[in-house]
């Protein structure tokens, strides 16, 4: 069984910057798309970020563009989610998931392992 577990959650003021973590196991970032998702509280999981298994290639949603910035260590089969700028708008639970779709895209469909989840708070 796949698994992820994410890190690096916390409270923050807005305009600060966390970076979260995500450690796979049992799989290797060669052949899975790894995504980065947030629930806010009576709101849908949105796809924020992805990185794809092929090349490295990156998707951001337009919310998040030019003040987050996904990148990956294979060599420590980890992916990392360095949120700068953090607005209030951002608190959420994020998650990072994995898909077996080699070129990633920002449906949380496509992803089939989950972790459980970091919570994120941006607020004075």
């Amino acid at each position: 069984q796949l698994q992820l577990v994410e890190s690096g959650g916390g409270l923050v003021q807005p305009g600060g910057s966390l970076r979260l973590s995500c450690a796979v196991s049992k799989f290797t970032l060669d052949y899975y798309a790894i995504g980065w998702f947030r629930q806010a509280p009576g709101k849908e999981r949105e796809g924020v970020s992805c990185i794809s298994s092929i090349g490295g290639s990156t998707n951001y949603a337009d919310s998040v563009k030019g003040r987050f910035t996904i990148s990956r260590d294979k060599a420590k089969n980890a992916v990392y989610l360095q949120m700068n700028s953090l607005k209030p708008e951002d608190t959420a639970v994020y998650y990072c998931a994995a898909s077996p779709v080699r070129l990633c895209v920002l449906s949380r469909y496509e992803y089939d392992y989950w972790g459980q989840g970091t919570q994120v708070t941006a607020s004075s």
